[in-house]
């Protein structure tokens, strides 16, 4: 059983593609989600770009990854990657 004052921090995940690496340490990722739209009903793609600490600065462009909210680590970065899901195919 837990104490009062403790809590369980529940870290949000996401997926998504990197779509920049040009940044020291730091890849944008972006992640696509479909929402159903209110009035219509079609299924509409949303997406949205976080910037995610890449301390190994190993990932590249097309990349697959996984990103963890974390404490802010710079003005615009509150994500870290936490792990590579699929490499980008070289054409």
């Amino acid at each position: 059983m837990m104490q009062e004052n403790q809590k369980t921090a529940l870290k949000r995940t996401l997926v998504g593609k990197v779509v920049s690496n040009k940044m020291e340490k730091t890849v944008t990722v972006l992640i696509e989600r479909k929402v159903k739209h209110p009035l219509y009903g079609k299924f509409v793609v949303v997406s949205k770009k976080y910037h995610a600490h890449d301390e190994t600065n190993a990932l590249n462009e097309g990349d697959t990854v996984e990103i963890t909210e974390t404490r802010p680590v710079s003005k615009t970065k509150a994500w870290t990657v936490t792990k590579l899901i699929a490499k980008a195919e070289i054409i």
